[in-house]
């Protein structure tokens, strides 16, 4: 999972790339230029939307394989937030 994840990353930073180059384009560039600039950005989203919705099924199947494991690890995750935000 560690591959799906470095993948789904990827799609996420190439998202956040688009987005920031057709927020820089805004001002200065052509019609056509930010049409581009959109299109590629949108692109790079319904990948990553893809790809999130298939990580989705993927640990809803392994919840439902491991549902002692699953809840282990959720309550540690949650010992670990209320501690931090203890700290204070």
């Amino acid at each position: 999972m560690d591959a799906a994840g470095d993948k789904l990353m990827s799609e996420l930073r190439a998202v956040v790339a688009a987005a920031e180059e057709l927020l820089a384009a805004a001002g200065s560039e052509s019609t056509e230029r930010l049409n581009e600039l959109r299109g590629r950005a949108e692109e790079a989203l319904r990948g990553a939307h893809a790809r999130l919705e298939g990580a989705g099924e993927e640990i809803e199947d392994q919840v439902r394989r491991h549902p002692f494991a699953a809840l282990g690890i959720a309550a540690a995750v949650g010992l670990v937030i209320g501690v931090l935000l203890a700290r204070k």
